[in-house]
Order: structure tokens, then C-alpha cells, then sequence
């Protein structure tokens, strides 16, 4: 198979998974492990980033409107609710980029085909979308503790295999918050981690020291765009009509086959 068409297959699975509550990282994983994709390390995790930021520009794409409202009410004078929501964006933000900062080199040899790690945290995943399919979600405002909290939930998701949208919004649920605010603030509240992310790499040469086949990301970029708008608007209805679980169910039997391909077939 041709790594153009490798790295478009790629954009689809990180297009739909990163916006479904089934972790974009951990279906990467086991994509690149089915077809036999031999990038690793650094590479591996870079071609990972470049996807990544297709689908954070489906979500700017999507939340085009909401954004541009934000930023224009945050340099306003005075204070509002949008630039109170912008405060609480940055507070999520610490947990990550704590880790990201002090934890980027085990970060990136998480990424290197780790099977096991990837399926048990697709059980994990599983475990945490029952529950919050099960919480009940109130009226309740979001406060910075909360967006401290689910910015907590963030960080434990940099690990292969769990889900972050999975993660956050279950933690939102449970804490009360209404599901489609759970949404929209688990959908905004990454952005700045990612493009904080690409700008570190572009400064550092990290993108244009490598060897890559450009062309092949170009048309996985993409397809991850194109498929993360249709996933993440799919996503917004799923979260709205209360079914998680079946995405828990989901991620459990994932996990689990995985688990028991890695020790008794392979």
C-alpha cells in the first residue's frame, strides 16, 4: 500500500475519531499497526500533530461563529460571560500544558505502536463514557474549579487510547454541566493546546528538519478536515441525545480484542 494512500486512510480514522468519544490517538495506533506503518518516535508522533491540527481547524470551522464572538468580546472593555468563558478556557489549559512541558519526551515513546497501553486505555475509556452516561446533567454554570477539573481530565487524555473528548465531557457531565455546553467547551477548550503545539514545533524546526512525504500529509490533512466537520457537528447530536453508552460498549470491546490479539494471536 502506498503511503499517500496510508496517510489519507490515517486522516479519515483521526477525522471521525477525534470528535467520537473513542480516542483519535488510540485508533491512529491501531491503524498504524493494521497497515503496517512503520513510522515510530518523533516521526510518528509528528505525522500524528500535523492530523491533529486538521481537525482543530474543523472545529474552528464549526465553532467559526462562537469563536469569533469570544475573541472579539475578550479584548472588549468591561467584563462579560464570553471573556469569563475565555478565563476558564485558560485555567483548563494548565493541567496539559504542564505535563506537555515537563513530560515531552515520554509523551512522544508513548507513540510508538504501544498496543497494550493503547487497549487498556480504550477500556478505560469505555469505563469513563458509562459513567458519565449515567450522570445527570443540570442547569449548573461552569466555574473555574470545573474547567480546572476537566482541564485535569485533559492531561490523563494526552495517553494513548484515551479518549479526550471522552474524557472531558464525561467529567463535565458528572459535574453537573449541561451536555451541550459540556460539548462546546470540550470542543474549544484544545485549541490553544494544539496550535500552542505547532507553533513550538514550526519555531523549533521540528516540521522542516524532517523527512516527510508532504504531499501524502496534504491529502491526509485533508481528509481529516473534511471528515472532522462532519464528525464533530454528528457529535454535538450524539452528546445532545444521551448516547454515550453505546460508545462505552464500544471502546471496552476495542480494548479488550486488542488486548487479546496482542497476547494470544500475534
Amino acid at each position: 500500500m502506498s503511503e499517500i494512500l496510508k496517510t489519507v486512510i490515517l486522516g479519515i480514522v483521526q477525522g471521525i475519531t477525534e470528535f467520537l468519544p473513542v480516542s483519535s490517538d488510540g485508533h491512529l495506533e491501531l491503524a498504524k499497526y493494521i497497515l503496517g506503518d512503520a513510522n515510530v518516535g518523533e516521526e510518528g508522533l509528528m505525522v500524528t500533530v500535523i492530523l491533529h491540527v486538521a481537525t482543530a481547524l474543523a472545529t474552528v470551522y464549526v465553532f467559526r461563529h462562537d469563536i469569533m464572538n469570544l475573541i472579539t468580546k475578550f479584548f472588549s472593555k468591561g467584563d462579560n460571560e464570553e471573556k469569563d468563558f475565555c478565563w476558564k478556557i485558560i485555567t483548563s489549559m494548565i493541567p496539559a500544558a504542564i505535563v506537555g512541558l515537563f513530560f515531552e519526551d515520554e509523551i512522544e515513546s508513548m507513540f510508538s505502536q504501544n498496543l497494550p497501553l493503547v487497549c487498556s486505555m480504550l477500556i478505560l475509556t469505555g469505563i469513563l463514557l458509562f459513567i458519565g452516561s449515567r450522570a445527570t446533567s443540570t442547569n449548573k454554570s461552569l466555574t473555574h474549579r470545573d474547567a480546572f477539573l476537566i482541564g485535569i481530565a485533559q492531561a490523563f487524555a494526552i495517553l494513548p487510547g484515551l479518549s479526550r473528548s471522552g474524557s472531558t465531557i464525561s467529567t463535565s457531565v458528572a459535574l453537573g454541566i449541561d451536555k451541550e455546553k459540556a460539548t462546546r467547551f470540550s470542543f474549544i477548550m484544545v485549541l490553544p493546546l494544539i496550535f500552542g503545539k505547532i507553533i513550538k514545533d514550526l519555531l523549533g524546526g521540528d516540521l522542516m528538519g524532517m523527512d516527510l512525504n508532504w504531499v501524502a500529509l496534504l491529502l491526509g490533512f485533508i481528509a481529516a478536515f473534511f471528515t472532522g466537520i462532519l464528525a464533530c457537528r454528528a457529535m454535538i447530536q450524539i452528546v445532545k441525545k444521551s448516547k454515550l453508552g453505546y460508545f462505552a460498549v464500544y471502546c471496552v470491546i476495542i480494548g479488550t480484542l486488542g488486548i487479546l490479539y496482542v497476547n494470544f494471536v500475534q
